[in-house]
């Protein structure tokens, strides 16, 4: 199983190099999910989707991100 990032609008993977590919051959192989996960928020990169690929295309998993929450303050 491959742990890639794709970005949830063009369908384009993540490159070792940072560019964009559409072919998941081509894309960066993360370890765990939870890499890819911290990886997009060290370089803050958004609007991406963990893809979880298997062997056989059609046993791919699709996980969206949630965009981070950031501290409210509220005036007083």
């Amino acid at each position: 199983m491959k742990v890639l990032l794709q970005h949830k609008e063009s369908g384009l993977y993540l490159t070792e190099d940072g560019d964009m590919t559409p072919n998941a051959a081509d894309a960066m192989d993360f370890l765990s999910s939870t890499q890819a996960i911290e990886y997009c928020s060290e370089h803050k990169i958004h609007g991406m989707q963990i893809v979880l690929r298997f062997t056989e295309q059609h046993y791919d998993i699709v996980l969206p991100m949630l965009p981070e929450r950031r501290a409210q303050t509220h005036a007083a």
